[in-house]
Parts: C-alpha cells; sequence; structure tokens
C-alpha cells in the first residue's frame, strides 16, 4: 500500500516542483498553464486506462486483459492473475460437474433436484425418460405441471416422505416407478426414481400363485376333512388307534384350511387393485361380539374383559377390521397360559381411536418384536403349532393398518405379556351422533 501512494505521488508532486519553479522564473500564469496542461495530459491518460478496462469488461471471456501503463501497469497484472486463476477453477468445477453428471447417468435410479416450490432445478437423463420430461426444456418448470399423476401430486403436497410412492401408469404404459423423496439443504429435495416394474410384475405372478394354489387347495382339503369328520362318527369305529389317527388328520386338515384361508386373505390385500371399501364400522358392536367369540374360544381359561372407553366409530372396512382385530384377540388367548387375563381396550388418545389388546402371557423378547409381521415368522416354531397358529395373523393385521393409515404398536416384557395397540389417524374417527346420522 506504501509503495503504490508513494508511485502515485512522484507524478503530482514533480509536477508542483516545476510549476513553482516556472512561478519563481517567468511569472504565474506561465506556470498556470505549464501546471494544468500536464495535468490534463495525466487525466487523459488515465481515461485511457479505464477505457481499456471497460473494453475488456464489455467481454471478458473473449477478451485478453490488456497491459496498461504506469500504475494500471500492477492493476492489470494482478487482475490478469485473478482471471487466470478464476479460469482454471471454473474449468476445474465445469470438470467436476461434467463428472458427476456422467456418473449419475449411470445410475440405475433416476435422479432430480427440486427446490422448495418444487421447480425443477437439474435431472439426470433416466428422470427424462420416467417422467417424459425434457432437461434442455423443462429446467425451471414445476414437476407437478409435467407429472400429472394424482397420486404423485398428493404425495408431494403431503410431505411425508417416511415411505416411497409406487406410481404406476408413470407416461408409459406399463411403468412402475418406486419414487423416493429426500430432503436436504435450504428446503430443497432430491427426488429418485426406480423403475420396479420387473419387480412388480413377479410380485404379481407370485401372489396370483399363491392365491390361484390356496384356492384349488380348498375344495380338496373340504372334502377331505368331511370324510375325515363322517369317519370319526361312525359309532363302531372301536380301535383306539385308528380314532386318535383320525383326529390328528382332523386337527391338521382344519389347520391347512385356516393356512389357506390366510393365505387368500393375504393375497387379497396385497392386490393393489383391490381399492379399500369404506363404511362407518360400528366398533363398540364389533368389539362386543369378538368379546363373545373370544370367551367361546377360550374355553374359560381366561379372564377376558372388554374396556370400552370410547363410543366413537371408524370409517374403514369392517370386514377387514373384524380380521385385524379377531386376530390380535386369538393370539392373546393362545398364547397366554391358563388362568391369565386378557383385556380389550377401545379408547382414544390425543384424538386418535387406539384398539388394543393387552394380555399376561409369557411376553416377547426386544430381538423378535421388529420381525413378528413378517409371514410365517414364529418366536417358537413348536408352541405356534402346538396352539394351531398359521404364522400369517400379524401379517394381516399389518396389510389391514397400513390400508387404514393407522401405526402397529408392540410393546413386550418378557415374563410380563404385550400389549398390541392399532393407532388409527383422527382422521377416520366418526363421533357416534354422526355415524348414527349417516
Amino acid at each position: 500500500m506504501f509503495d503504490f501512494w508513494r508511485r502515485a505521488l512522484v507524478f503530482p508532486l514533480t509536477l508542483l516542483l516545476f510549476s513553482m519553479l516556472l512561478w519563481a522564473a517567468a511569472g504565474a500564469l506561465p506556470a498556470a498553464l505549464f501546471f494544468g496542461v500536464f495535468l490534463l495530459v495525466r487525466l487523459v491518460f488515465h481515461l485511457h486506462q479505464l477505457a481499456l478496462l471497460d473494453y475488456w469488461l464489455a467481454d471478458p471471456d473473449a477478451r485478453v486483459v490488456p497491459d496498461g501503463a504506469g500504475l494500471w501497469e500492477e492493476v492489470f497484472a494482478r487482475l490478469n492473475r485473478m482471471v487466470r486463476l478464476h479460469r482454471k477453477e471454473r474449468k476445474q468445477h465445469t470438470a467436476a460437474l461434467q463428472h458427476m453428471e456422467q456418473a449419475t447417468s449411470a445410475l440405475p435410479e433416476g435422479v432430480a433436484i427440486l427446490d422448495e416450490a418444487d421447480h425443477i432445478e437439474w435431472c439426470n437423463p433416466l428422470v427424462e425418460q420416467h417422467f417424459g420430461l425434457d432437461g434442455a426444456r423443462d429446467i425451471g418448470q414445476q414437476i407437478t405441471y409435467l407429472a400429472r399423476q394424482p397420486e404423485f401430486v398428493q404425495y408431494l403436497a403431503m410431505h411425508d416422505f417416511s415411505e416411497p410412492l409406487v406410481l404406476r401408469g408413470a407416461r408409459q404404459d406399463g411403468l412402475t416407478l418406486s419414487i423416493k423423496l429426500i430432503p436436504y439443504s435450504d428446503n430443497k429435495k432430491l427426488l429418485i426414481s426406480r423403475d420396479i416394474t420387473r419387480f412388480e410384475r413377479i410380485e404379481t405372478m407370485r401372489r396370483d400363485f399363491v392365491a390361484n394354489v390356496s384356492h384349488e387347495l380348498r375344495t380338496p382339503l373340504t372334502v377331505v376333512n368331511g370324510f375325515v369328520e363322517t369317519l370319526l362318527d361312525m359309532p363302531d369305529l372301536e380301535n383306539d388307534t385308528a380314532r386318535r389317527a383320525l383326529q390328528l388328520m382332523g386337527e391338521q386338515t382344519q389347520r391347512m384350511e385356516r393356512l389357506v384361508n390366510d393365505l387368500l386373505t393375504l393375497s387379497k390385500l396385497d392386490n393393489a387393485l383391490n381399492a379399500l371399501q369404506e363404511e362407518t364400522v360400528e366398533v363398540p358392536t364389533l368389539l362386543r361380539a369378538l368379546h363373545h367369540e373370544g370367551q367361546s374360544l377360550s374355553g374359560g381359561q381366561h379372564a377376558l374383559r372388554l374396556e370400552l372407553e370410547s363410543d366413537c366409530n371408524l370409517l374403514g372396512n369392517t370386514a377387514e377390521l373384524r380380521s385385524a382385530f379377531g386376530n390380535l384377540v386369538s393370539n392373546a388367548i393362545r398364547y397366554t397360559p391358563q388362568g391369565g387375563e386378557i383385556v380389550l381396550r377401545w379408547q382414544e388418545r390425543d384424538g386418535q381411536p387406539v384398539f388394543s389388546v393387552q394380555d399376561s402371557g409369557l411376553g416377547i423378547a426386544p430381538q423378535h418384536i421388529p420381525r413378528l409381521t413378517e409371514r410365517f415368522y414364529r418366536v417358537d416354531h413348536s408352541r405356534s403349532r402346538e396352539t394351531g397358529g398359521t404364522g400369517l395373523g400379524l401379517a394381516i393385521v399389518k396389510h389391514v393398518v397400513n390400508r387404514h393409515q393407522a401405526r402397529l404398536e408392540i410393546a413386550s416384557k418378557e415374563g410380563k405379556g404385550s400389549i398390541f395397540s392399532i393407532v388409527f389417524p383422527a382422521k377416520r374417527r366418526l363421533p357416534l351422533l354422526a355415524a348414527e346420522v349417516t
């Protein structure tokens, strides 16, 4: 800084000195003229340097930084170094961006960046294919203007991205996408789309196979069970071994029938085309019926109690909820030792209806709880089969819970029993009076 001012003041001080000498020798007028002319020359010089700078700034990418003279030489030299460094960094950033675009183009998923208003800031070619976009034309457009599927629009509006959205028929016939939105930075979102058409077809084939096989098994099982019951009722059957064998055959046939029925129920719940048929579910009436059935199933071996702490009803499907509630009740009866207590409870928590089944059974170890709703998962294989369980009850419960936008909560301690609760969203609560009017 000191060197700059030293060089900057050399000319005006020298000019002032010569002007004073000329004043002393020739008078004030010649000195003033001499000072003014050289000062004007200096001003023109600086204006010329500014003109060179302005010319370069008009198109800095295509033009070379001026060389400059005098004080401007060092300024232009520093500016030239800054420009070279900037161009080098920009070249590196461009190369990094191209590398990232090449990497994202090679991904098996589509990727797009959305701003806080869901405008497209960037997308890779696979997203363009999935949604029928044009990367050059559609950047800056709101994605819901281009992808108008109601499910996708609703998914964006809900701002609940904990679960991916399965979008069928996305701009292409037969295309099924799994869409995940990941919020990041300042209200921006990363959209990831994956083509799961092949997996959907495989899943459909598996579901249809299970449904068809289960359906075909129902008739022969019914026939076999009918003959077994007929043989058991024969008065002249005196062989104890044969009678015991027939009893075992009957029990296993009935168990297979329950398994087939559960498989058919799961196949129906799995079917995406099977939309939820909603109606007013009179929960207190339903629970009284289940309580009565539970007492019959228990056969007086348990203390079964019903606590109706709320009289509200639900918006849902009666048959599905009866199946889910009934599975929780029957499980509690099967896995609670004789003399135990089971409580069926209907209540509200913070405006949310809750159905729960509490038992005083053996309880469940913590490591098993996350997997309880898996199909055929058993904590104790031998005990599950002895009690007649199919291993599908809680899987059915989970499907019904998801279809009603509810959640299943499981609290259990070994040796102290378990509590299975279904918590419904407040929007499905129907007051008693409103239900009666309906």
